[in-house]
């Protein structure tokens, strides 16, 4: 089955730059019904919001200055998204942060993690269909962080594995059934965004080597993993698990990663 883009609406955070931005450009070429850019960077996210409108039309897509671990701010982005456009079809919680330092970890995990689990229930609230809605999809962004271990980075490591887990978790049959809405996880390699200026790790030893153990993997440029969440938007099914990395082409993961899931499982039951 193929999802379409075309008539949905869109709510997008982090989505002013990076993997965000090139994302919002791939879905408008694919004419949506609307795209919510949901930002804290306010020129960014204004000369995007003015770039695309002037390009595919006015309210096609429109900026939100947007704290996402402000309850208050991201709720009223979304009231405000389903008031304008009668609905929500699609939310993409693009957002994230990879700073372990003792001044930011607690950020990091507050985005990270947190902020994407209340984006996730609002949306469901929302678009459920045992409650009124009509059914929808939700992209979680992972990384290839929540698929090894490694010792530079074990909060951030964390907070992926924590959102590959959620999704597992959130896209069993006996929740699907009832809301209608897809769960789909992207799991990027290193990617060429602003992600990578400002690492940071509690361990002062850790820290110095911090260049030389990010070099280690192979990177990929930010069109590609954008257009890879355009991929699996389009032919992902509920629960299913994306790998974007190396430049490769986009693959669906999902078996191999429930099948360690199931080896787990011998353990507990």
């Amino acid at each position: 089955m193929v999802y379409e883009v075309k008539g949905k609406v869109f709510l997008v955070t982090g989505a002013a730059n990076g993997i965000g931005a090139w994302f919002v450009r791939y879905v408008l070429e694919e004419d949506p019904k609307h795209v919510a850019i949901l930002d804290l960077n306010e020129n960014a996210g204004v000369e995007l919001q003015n770039e695309l409108n002037s390009k595919y039309g006015a309210n096609k897509t429109k900026f939100y200055k947007c704290d996402v671990t402000n309850e208050d701010q991201l709720f009223a982005a979304y009231k405000s998204v389903v008031d304008d456009q009668g609905g929500l079809d699609v939310v993409v919680n693009n957002a994230g942060i990879l700073n372990d330092s003792l001044k930011t970890y607690k950020k990091e995990i507050e985005i990270n993690v947190t902020a994407l689990v209340t984006s996730t229930i609002k949306g469901l609230e929302l678009m459920r269909k045992d409650e009124g809605g009509r059914g929808g999809t939700i992209i979680n962004m992972s990384s290839i962080a929540a698929l090894h271990s490694a010792p530079v980075f074990p909060v951030y490591f964390s907070t992926k594995s924590f959102v590959l887990q959620f999704g597992n978790c959130l896209s069993h049959e006996e929740n699907y059934s009832r809301t209608g809405v897809r769960i789909i996880t992207m799991c990027f390699g290193v990617t060429d965004t602003a992600l990578y200026d400002n690492m940071g790790s509690f361990d002062k030893g850790m820290q110095k080597v911090i260049p030389e153990k990010v070099a280690v993997y192979p990177s990929q440029k930010v069109q590609t993993a954008s257009k890879a969440t355009v991929e699996a938007f389009k032919k992902g099914e509920n629960g299913s698990i994306w790998l974007s990395t190396s430049e490769k082409p986009v693959r669906d993961i999902t078996d191999v990663v429930k099948k360690a899931y199931g080896l787990l499982e011998e353990l507990v039951f």
